[in-house]
């Protein structure tokens, strides 16, 4: 399904990244939020099926909200990744999972050390076939004595960031600071 390179192997230009979603009914999309956003998209990015990706800020409730208003925690918003897919290619349990394996689940009020509720764990579900799944997914995790912080809530407006902030990784050729793969399925 998808195979993680550090960063220094992923390096491609902004521009040839970003793709037109298609127009028809191939793919779907997700929300998830996991901490600092930069690293989030880093591992999305890399699994086969995305289409692509996007960051930005869900969960608020300010309109069209600055990097600066999310920062502040007093928006309601989480950094958040918008992920366009191919349903062919790569289901949404499995995008579920690369949430969960990617990031710390269990940790409340943020990520590393991006503490504050605008970095918290979180998915915005767009039906409720994809809140049925979340919701499977962190039953499993509990079952295996893990103590899941991440909350599961309905989408509401996907704001994109700033195109600073877009493929941040691979314009810098930086690594993950609060994200890191592990087996948890």
């Amino acid at each position: 399904m998808f195979k993680f390179d550090d960063a220094k192997n992923s390096q491609v230009k902004y521009n040839q990244i970003m793709v037109e979603d298609k127009k028809n009914n191939e793919t779907q999309r997700a929300i998830f939020a996991s901490g600092c956003f930069w690293g989030t998209q880093h591992y999305f990015d890399q699994v086969s099926g995305v289409e692509k990706t996007t960051v930005g800020y869900c969960g608020g409730k300010v309109e069209n909200p600055s990097y600066e208003q999310v920062s502040s925690g007093k928006t309601g918003h989480a950094e958040s990744i918008e992920v366009i897919f191919d349903p062919e290619k790569v289901s949404y349990e499995q995008l579920a999972k690369v949430f969960f394996e990617t990031h710390d689940p269990t940790q409340v009020g943020g990520q590393g050390p991006d503490i504050g509720s605008q970095y918290r764990s979180g998915i915005f579900y767009l039906n409720n076939e994809q809140k049925k799944i979340a919701l499977s997914l962190i039953k499993i995790l509990e079952e295996k004595g893990m103590k899941i912080a991440t909350l599961v809530e309905k989408a509401t407006d996907f704001w994109p960031a700033d195109y600073y902030h877009q493929k941040y990784y691979q314009k810098t050729g930086g690594n993950p600071y609060c994200h890191v793969y592990r087996k948890l399925f």
